[in-house]
């Protein structure tokens, strides 16, 4: 770590209290992001009736929160890398703030989908660098319990959002769901400013790349809108224009010296490349359970918005619980070991949620979601800690960024086929009784794809090589060597 002034090292005691403070404000914010998303997905039946949206209009909801911060996340890790990494993170606490106010006081669906895309924009700067400030500040013998105490806190939000947004949703409206992280941001931006002195970056600072961020942009919006057409002929064309967009930009990327998202880690990093194609699938195949969860428990089910919120908060606590757990035990065992038994818990459970209907029953719901949650909480922090294991501190942001970017990636890929499966199954009709049996369709097909997904996974986990060192038994244990900043004041 850097900052100004005096170059000093600090004692054990004063390091190890600044660490403290620092994964104290990692982990609230870790905590309400996820809150605000969780709890807003709550709200799509809601918002879809007040503000008379359409099918395809209300899966835009989450799609563009989603689509900003999947094109600005590798655009704010490098900045971070550069400017620093706790910079850009309290400037994404306090745009989160501003953003969630705009949404909660939208009008109509422009007024709305512009404050979820600003949204995602401020949540970007938190995703690109809350895991690099992790992976800077703690010794790579506690990099695996800390990553499961930041995905622990993520899934404790999420758990938290369903319930607490169902509850003030019945109480105050749609409204209010977007503010309940508010108070947390605030005390955020407090231990930030005030008691996370100092700075973290990288140990050099590099061009920033604007041809390669706006082909990213534009590939990223093109493919979106592309979908989002589909069937018609223009959805094809404007799907092929992405494709070209983003061949371009991989080409920019591989010859550029100092390219927006260093691909060329990819082609010579087998565990990094791997693990990172892993949990692009994955989040492709599981994201959309929260959303498709929602509609159908409050329409099919005729749940009421707390009801719901209460089923819905069943995954992600059995995430909360085992994130931690599975985060320690990948420093001793073979994450890929862990991350493919995950993989296929969570494949059977998508599959149980693939034969729902109508005349379901919460108990048959209830346990598909606890075999979901089980499983991805097996997959996710040995799968992150194999990656930010497989690239020095000095790629830190870099693979901060590629994490961030391949998950944001997989939940759009998985908003992106819900709204596929919304569009040919419903079209641009309202939700209503009478198009239940549709919505009914789409969530089956929905989640049919999920399990179609989880099937390379489970072969491109088990291949992806090892991460930790080979030893005998008479071995002391060791830890993948790394490079940390010192800490100066």
């Amino acid at each position: 770590m850097t900052s100004s002034g005096a170059d000093t090292t600090p004692s054990p005691e004063a390091t190890a209290a600044l660490r403290r403070v620092l994964l104290l404000m990692i982990l609230l914010n870790a905590f309400a992001t996820p809150l605000m998303l969780s709890s807003a997905n709550v709200a799509l039946p809601s918002i879809a009736t007040d503000l008379s949206l359409d099918a395809v209009i209300l899966a835009w909801v989450p799609m563009a929160y989603l689509m900003a911060s999947t094109i600005f996340v590798l655009i704010f890790g490098r900045i971070a890398d550069s400017v620093g990494r706790k910079r850009i993170f309290l400037f994404g606490t306090a745009a989160v703030v501003v953003s969630s106010v705009y949404a909660a006081f939208a009008v109509n669906s422009t007024m709305l989908l512009s404050a979820r895309f600003l949204q995602g924009v401020s949540a970007a700067m938190l995703y690109a660098t809350q895991m690099a400030l992790v992976t800077s500040a703690f010794p790579a013998k506690e990099r695996g319990k800390m990553i499961g105490l930041v995905v622990s806190c993520i899934y404790v939000g999420l758990s938290a959002g369903p319930l607490l947004g169902g509850y003030v949703i019945d109480l105050l409206g749609w409204r209010a769901a977007f503010l309940l992280q508010v108070p947390l941001a605030l005390v955020v931006l407090a231990l930030g400013v005030f008691k996370v002195q100092g700075e973290w970056r990288g140990r050099t600072r590099v061009p920033f790349d604007l041809p390669g961020a706006i082909g990213w942009a534009i590939s990223i919006v093109l493919f979106c809108v592309g979908v989002s057409r589909l069937p018609a002929l223009s959805g094809l064309l404007i799907l092929s224009a992405s494709a070209v967009s983003f061949t371009l930009f991989l080409r920019h990327a591989r010859r550029s010296a100092n390219p927006i998202w260093d691909v060329n880690l990819f082609f010579n990093n087998r565990v990094f490349t791997v693990s990172n194609l892993v949990s692009l699938l994955m989040y492709s195949a599981t994201y959309a359970i929260v959303v498709l969860m929602s509609l159908y428990l409050q329409t099919l089910q005729g749940l009421s918005a707390t009801s719901a919120g209460m089923v819905l908060m069943i995954q992600p606590i059995i995430m909360a619980a085992l994130a931690p757990v599975t985060g320690r035990l990948s420093d001793r065992v073979e994450p890929r070991i862990l991350a493919t038994a995950g993989i296929t818990i969570t494949t059977m459970g998508l599959f149980l949620l693939s034969r729902l209907d109508a005349d379901s029953s919460l108990l048959y719901v209830i346990g598909s979601l606890v075999m979901t949650g089980s499983g991805f909480s097996l997959f996710s922090p040995p799968n992150v800690n194999a990656i930010m294991s497989s690239v020095s501190d000095e790629h830190a942001g870099t693979a901060s960024g590629a994490v961030a970017t391949t998950r944001l990636l997989g939940q759009l890929n998985s908003m992106v086929l819900v709204t596929l499966a919304l569009a040919l199954m419903m079209g641009n009709t309202p939700i209503s009784p009478e198009t239940y049996p549709d919505l009914a369709q789409a969530v089956e097909l929905s989640f049919s794809i999920g399990v179609a997904l989880c099937v390379p996974a489970i072969v491109l986990s088990l291949l992806r090589g090892r991460v930790h060192p080979r030893q005998h038994a008479a071995d002391k244990p060791q830890h993948p060597t790394h490079k940390h900043p010192t800490h100066k004041q």
